[in-house]
């Protein structure tokens, strides 16, 4: 069950409800509404659950990509250390060891982005099936005040 259904739900509770004569007030069932409320919470918190793992799915991203270039630059250092005999040998070390250096760092810049863009097209997702479910309660919200402040009918004799 989705939230606009539980919006939909409490539109029609209401709607069902039974007016109070001389008001605009209505006399609502407090379980049933209740109940829908309660609905509500379990299923908004979900989308922001959805937020929270792509944020962490990020940090571990991150994380991976910083370890593998970590790895990428100790071999290279080690690959370095082992070719130190020979000033010839060294210096196409060095140059070996740069380039690898160069290659995960661009890797792990790479994968930053990635990640980034990831997130970014998730969280934009998120902000606008927030924002659509927002627009949703505003107009449930309104209706409601139009109903409240259109004038009544006068008791029929």
């Amino acid at each position: 069950m989705d939230i606009e259904h539980l919006i939909d739900r409490l539109e029609e509770l209401f709607n069902d409800s039974p007016a109070l004569p001389f008001t605009n007030n209505v006399i609502v069932n407090e379980d049933r509404m209740l109940d829908l409320i309660d609905q509500m919470r379990v299923h908004i918190p979900e989308e922001v659950k959805q937020a929270r793992q792509v944020l962490t799915q990020k940090d571990r991203i991150l994380a991976q990509a910083q370890e593998k270039a970590n790895r990428i630059i100790a071999a290279a250092r080690e690959e370095a250390a082992r070719l130190v005999d020979k000033e010839a040998i060294v210096a196409a070390a060095r140059k070996q060891a740069d380039s690898i250096r160069a290659q995960a760092e661009q890797e792990a810049q790479a994968t930053r982005e990635d990640a980034d863009a990831y997130v970014l097209e998730t969280l934009n997702y998120l902000e606008g099936e927030l924002k659509r479910f927002i627009k949703q309660v505003q107009d449930g919200k309104f209706y409601l005040q139009q109903q409240k402040e259109a004038p009544s009918e006068p008791p029929r004799e």
